[in-house]
């Protein structure tokens, strides 16, 4: 079906003319347009192996993920950004740290092609986010727990260029933007679970600021959003949580509980749609292969959604609508 069939049967009061005059007005309603990129990809991971599976899902659905094709290495704990077509993959560990960066179209399937390298090579930088236009990438480990923040333009490709610092060293942070505002929350300082959270501003460059904290300190946590509200799943404290938090993502302050994933879980991935939230695998103590969907809105508990191709942990996880899109 063309994009313009799609566009009419989606909205059928889009004004669209014979193909002599070229004239194309696309619907208004952004709702109608943004559900032809609601596919989201969690690539790679960790079973009892890296792994390089790629899967995909349509977010305003429920059902079993399905094969998208491989990632350019088999690595664990790579962290996920992108723009409405472009998917990006960043870091990770395969046998040493790595910083390669590699990318798919969203609204296709096949392997992932090598876009260029992080400033640092460093793996469990969960906050990854962008704006339709730059993918930033925060902090991680390298042996040593870095404070780092690099940024690309995600249609192009190459290097990640150095855009500030966090507020503090840490891993396994959550993350996830608006618009023009993105978030870093949670993760691992000196060995134990935190509760901070900061933030930047997309379009500039610059130290982050520190915005509040999260409900209960953990590391592991993952994040998504709507273009307003930020939701943190899971994590580990001194056990897998199941605490998911949220925030308005153009205030400052602390996090408000939002209801609990369905089972206590780490490790796992996360992105969203303008209206609903994902999260993906992790590990209750092994890998699982479980998806679960919350609607960004509300408060509630999560949902079953279905599951993943293989059970892992620590994908790198994105989408062509999430809320820093809008």
């Amino acid at each position: 079906m063309s994009l313009i069939s799609r566009l009419l049967k989606a909205n059928p009061s889009a004004q669209v003319s014979d193909m002599l005059t070229g004239y194309f007005v696309i619907p208004s309603a952004k709702g109608s347009f943004f559900s032809f990129f609601t596919r989201a990809i969690f690539s790679a991971g960790y079973t009892t192996v890296n792994v390089a599976t790629t899967d995909y899902i349509d977010i305003t659905t429920t059902g079993n993920a399905v094969n998208f094709g491989d990632s350019t290495l088999a690595r664990r704990y790579a962290s996920g950004c992108s723009s409405l077509t472009r998917g990006l993959f960043g870091g990770g560990y395969v046998s040493a740290y790595s910083n390669t960066i590699d990318y798919v179209t969203i609204n296709t399937t096949g392997n992932a092609i090598d876009f260029g390298d992080l400033s640092v090579a460093r793996f469990l930088m969960d906050a990854a986010f962008s704006s339709r236009t730059r993918g930033i990438f925060m902090s991680g480990a390298d042996g040593a727990s870095e404070n780092v923040i690099d940024y690309v333009t995600i249609a192009t490709t190459g290097n990640a260029i150095d855009f500030g610092d966090t507020t503090a060293k840490g891993v396994y942070s959550g993350g996830f933007s608006s618009p023009t505002r993105g978030v870093n929350g949670g993760g691992s300082l000196n060995g134990a679970g935190t509760n901070v959270i900061d933030y930047i501003t997309i379009a500039t460059t610059g130290n982050a600021t520190d915005f509040g904290d999260l409900s209960v300190s953990r590391a592991e946590t993952s994040g998504s959003s709507s273009s307003t509200r930020g939701l943190f799943s899971g994590g580990y404290g001194t056990a897998p949580s199941n605490v998911i938090d949220y925030i308005t993502i153009a205030t400052t302050g602390n996090a408000t509980d939002f209801g609990d994933i369905t089972t206590a879980t780490a490790t796992s991935f996360a992105t969203s749609s303008e209206v609903r939230a994902v999260t993906a695998g992790g590990s209750t103590g092994v890998a699982v292969n479980v998806i679960e969907y919350m609607t960004i809105a509300t408060t509630g508990n999560a949902t079953d959604f279905g599951d993943l191709t293989n059970s892992r942990l620590g994908a790198g996880a994105c989408s062509g609508a999430h809320g820093g899109l809008q």
